[in-house]
């Protein structure tokens, strides 16, 4: 069985439709689908229903996208333990960072990292988190940023807890407040992220634990773009402390969200009993010297 047609199968069913798999693999369109074709003709059962958009899994697809996670991951640790002869000379740390946070996380590390393992490339994939977590399933890459709480499926190594800011306009009753719990937001629309980000279903679980579902008034991917939203008064948004001060400006209010309601904890995470290349292992030991103050909830990976 062929794993780069395994592998387009599956960025298929990740991307939700054959143009957009071919873009995540740089293919073309047609070189895709009759990688699937040729897949669903080998194993003699149709694995998509393309009569629907997107294309859904049929009985056997849903097997088959499974196994081909397994077995691509497999082959990613089978490449990266035998690099492993090279030690930490050459390689490559293929690491996923989330859009939200990361400039102020892990930028600083980068140089650092570069500076002791100069012969290490960092191959960076910047998505939402949930996105991330499919990647590093897969073994895209082998680690990847997310918050907690994290799927039992990934261990993982604590990086960042912060509490979360209001962002609001400074007309509304509740700007002036020292604190806020989200009850009192009731009434006022939210800004939220696009899907992928995992500071959304953070608010709306928070929000449905205090009783309501908020209005949405508005999505974005462009954290300037959500602050530009809140200064015109169209509702009120949320970003981690650090990303919010850094931040501030005029014609936009920033009130602290009390910590019962929700915490912004960023984690970088791994395959549960997967392979972590030296590499990988490198970036977490470093991660540990830089933010040493939050205890692990993870088998520690150290170096050998």
């Amino acid at each position: 069985m062929d794993l780069r047609a395994l592998r387009a199968f599956c960025e298929v069913v990740r991307q939700g439709g054959f143009s957009q798999a071919a873009r995540a693999i740089h293919a073309t369109q047609p070189t895709v689908s009759k990688a699937v074709r040729q897949l669903e003709d080998e194993i003699g059962m149709p694995l998509l229903d393309r009569q629907r958009q997107p294309p859904r899994l049929t009985a056997a697809g849903d097997i088959v996208f499974r196994r081909a996670q397994a077995m691509l991951a497999e082959r990613e640790d089978l490449v990266a333990e035998l690099q492993e002869l090279r030690g930490l000379r050459r390689g490559v740390l293929r690491l996923g960072l989330p859009l939200l946070g990361s400039s102020i996380l892990f930028a600083p590390l980068f140089a650092r990292f570069r500076s002791r393992y100069p012969g290490i490339e960092i191959s960076l994939a910047e998505h939402g988190s949930r996105r991330l977590e499919d990647m590093v399933s897969s073994g895209e890459i082998e680690l990847g940023a997310t918050l907690t709480p994290v799927p039992p499926a990934f261990e993982y190594q604590a990086v960042t807890r912060e509490p979360l800011m209001a962002l609001i306009p400074p007309d509304h009753c509740l700007a002036d407040a020292p604190s806020l719990r989200l009850a009192q937001l009731r009434d006022t629309p939210f800004i939220l992220f696009d899907s992928g980000f995992a500071l959304n279903p953070l608010l709306l679980q928070a929000c449905e634990r205090a009783g309501y579902s908020p209005a949405v008034a508005a999505r974005s991917g462009q954290i300037d773009f959500i602050v530009a939203l809140v200064a015109s008064g169209l509702g009120v948004s949320f970003l981690p402390r650090p990303v919010a001060e850094q931040r501030r400006q005029s014609g936009v209010r920033l009130v602290s969200l009390d910590e019962r309601d929700a915490i912004w904890e960023m984690t970088l995470i791994w395959r549960r009993g997967g392979y972590l290349s030296h590499a990988a292992q490198a970036w977490l030991a470093l991660n540990r010297e830089v933010y040493a103050t939050l205890p692990s909830a993870a088998a520690d990976a150290p170096l050998s």
